[in-house]
């Protein structure tokens, strides 16, 4: 079966040209840290118990071998007042502070541990909402070129990578550090010669680091690229699987998930395979490590340098020492996760929208009352054939424009243009005699209502889809539902207005989610009501009601409508026709009858009647 589609590919324009610069930790990663700062009292707490959960953790040891030469040849090492005042008998305070060593551990460990939970929770929560209202303030033109999977997968995956390095990774970085710290004040204070033993090998871990980082960091980069491009070819699928199997589509889109799903696969096999380079390459430093401290140590102690109870407390620290540097393995590894994360993250983080409030721009307080369209010309970017050319037209309060013409001829620019979707690239667009860009964003669309052609409600009730536009009363809310000429089917559902209206209204048909906009649209009571062929799923009987019920109540509001169906426009003041960007004619319904150009031609082909009657 051959398909037309080509395989969707996602559009990364935020990588950035260092995005194939190598840093061993990252360098993306480290902006995470400013999200710690309103919650320092909690990490504050988090570093402090995780530290004395490590000092808990390896005194124990120390006890041990104090015990081991107490058991061995009588001599009292340690803090002994102490432990005579906990009991007359050693061996059993030996075992006592050993016991609370333990004891004290579980408690630290276990406050760390909360600490650093709550805290990745909460910066997750506001990196996910940084990005999110970054992305909800980009311009139409921003969608374009992007699919919704992979937009998704770093506001879901990718921020939960950010919470797993901070409440892994951080966690792991104080482990390893005041593990060593406290290691080696405790080994140099037994045995400077053993202690150097120990921690000298340990530096061969380094270049190992910096092999496993270089080779690493781009394939997980690309391994999360990968993880988006799946989610959008999913959601793809997802979103129009009626479509998919209409045309018997299954095995080609499971194919084309294949794809992307093998992109996946090698990447991460390619990843998995360094790291299970570097991993044993850890445990063989430890192996070196262990081997070389019995022998060195076996000798030290033959030589009296070290006490029996000394040296096992050298190898029991090397045993909590050996998780350590697997740790570090696993840290460095989940750093290069991180920050393949975080590039995507705090790209998105870092959007800045091209359509924004100018400086000195002022707040639109009155109704709008006239827009205004002074040769107007737009090219959608990434295009060259122009959509717009010199458009010019004036629509004053309660006036109804029209807008026809053939599919591509711009008409739907328009709205665009007017809603401050996209900026024209040439002439004025004005609001109550004001330039629309000297005017805030949020106070135009305040004024608006807007009906796509292509209706969309949300995931929930017909209740909460009619009032998305304002909180209001029932009444409004009936109110509103019955000018859009919705009450009869809503009245027939089993819950009535509360009734589920699925992903998309899927449960709906085009006509009911048509109207339910429309409702949506009405109830924000705007002075200004753009339909983008809102009236294309009505039938003719349902149309008609509508067009009367707007028309008794709209005195006040003005109406701009762009249609292929013209009896949807047949009773506006102004009808403009266009053809490949311009206006070709203008005038009211019998004029352009009368004038026998487009308008009468497209009219004579829907309704076979050239006299307009």
């Amino acid at each position: 079966m051959t398909r037309s589609i080509a395989a969707n590919q996602s559009v990364n324009s935020e990588d950035m040209a260092d995005s194939e610069k190598v840093n061993v930790f990252g360098k993306k990663i480290w902006r995470v840290l400013p999200y710690i700062r309103p919650y320092r009292k909690r990490a504050m707490t988090g570093v402090i118990s995780n530290g004395l959960a490590r000092a808990s953790d390896l005194l124990p040891f120390v006890f041990i071998g104090y015990a081991v030469d107490y058991y061995s040849s009588g001599a009292r090492r340690g803090p002994v007042e102490l432990l005579e005042l906990i009991h007359g008998n050693l061996a059993i305070s030996y075992g006592i502070l050993i016991f609370l060593g333990f004891a004290s551990l579980a408690i630290w460990q276990g406050i760390s541990e909360y600490c650093w939970q709550t805290l990745g929770y909460n910066v997750q929560h506001d990196v996910r909402m940084d990005a999110t209202r970054s992305l909800i303030r980009m311009e139409a033109s921003y969608y374009d070129l992007r699919q919704t999977g992979v937009l998704m997968s770093v506001l879901s995956a990718d921020v939960n990578q950010l919470e797993d390095v901070i409440s892994d990774a951080s966690t792991s970085i104080i482990r390893i550090t005041v593990t060593f710290a406290f290691a080696f004040i405790i080994l140099m204070s037994m045995s400077w010669k053993l202690a150097a033993v120990l921690f000298g090998p340990l530096a061969l871990i380094f270049p190992m680091v910096y092999w496993f980082s270089t080779r690493v960091q781009r394939k997980y980069r690309k391994q999360r690229e990968s993880t988006g491009d799946i989610n959008a070819v999913l959601e793809n699928i997802i979103s129009g699987i009626n479509v998919v199997q209409a045309y018997n589509a299954q095995q080609w889109e499971a194919k084309r998930v294949a794809r992307e799903s093998e992109g996946y696969r090698d990447q991460a096999i390619g990843a998995s395979r360094d790291r299970n380079r570097f991993i044993p390459g850890i445990y063989g430093v430890a192996g070196i490590v262990f081997g070389l401290l019995v022998s060195v140590g076996g000798w030290l102690m033959g030589q009296g340098e070290i006490s029996t109870g000394s040296f096992v407390t050298f190898l029991l620290i090397m045993t909590r020492m050996t998780m350590p540097m697997f740790i570090f393995g696993i840290l460095v590894n989940q750093l290069q996760r991180g920050e393949a994360a975080a590039r995507r993250v705090f790209d998105m983080i870092d959007l800045e929208p091209t359509i924004v409030d100018k400086e000195g721009t002022t707040i639109l307080v009155e109704p709008i009352t006239e827009v205004e369209f002074r040769d107007v010309h737009f090219t959608y970017p990434g295009t060259e054939s122009p959509v717009l050319n010199g458009i010019s037209f004036k629509v004053c309060a309660g006036d109804f424009l029209g807008i026809m013409g053939h599919t591509g001829a711009g008409k739907s620019t328009i709205l665009k243009i007017i809603l401050r979707y996209y900026e024209p690239n040439h002439g004025q667009v004005l609001i109550n005699g004001i330039d629309i860009q000297e005017l805030t964003l949020e106070s135009v669309r305040e004024s608006l209502g807007f009906v796509n052609q292509d209706p969309f409600l949300f995931y929930g009730t017909v209740r909460e889809n009619v009032m998305y536009s304002r909180q209001a009363s029932d009444e409004e809310v009936n109110d509103a539902i019955e000018l859009a000429g919705a009450t009869a089917f809503i009245g027939e559902m089993n819950n009535g207005i509360d009734t589920m209206v699925g992903d998309r209204g899927v449960m709906l048909s085009g006509g009911q989610r048509a109207r339910i906009s429309l409702a949506r649209a009405l109830l924000k009571r705007p002075s200004l009501l753009i339909l983008d062929e809102a009236s294309s799923s009505l039938d003719a009987e349902t149309e008609k009601r509508i067009q009367e019920n707007l028309l008794s109540t709209g005195s006040a509001r003005t109406t701009i409508a762009v249609a292929h169906r013209l009896s949807t426009i047949r009773n506006a003041e102004e009808i403009i026709s266009m053809v490949d960007g311009a206006v070709v004619e203008r005038g009211i319904h019998k004029q352009l009858l009368e004038n026998e150009g487009v308008y009468a031609s497209q009219w004579a082909i829907q309704t076979g009647d050239i006299t307009g009657q």
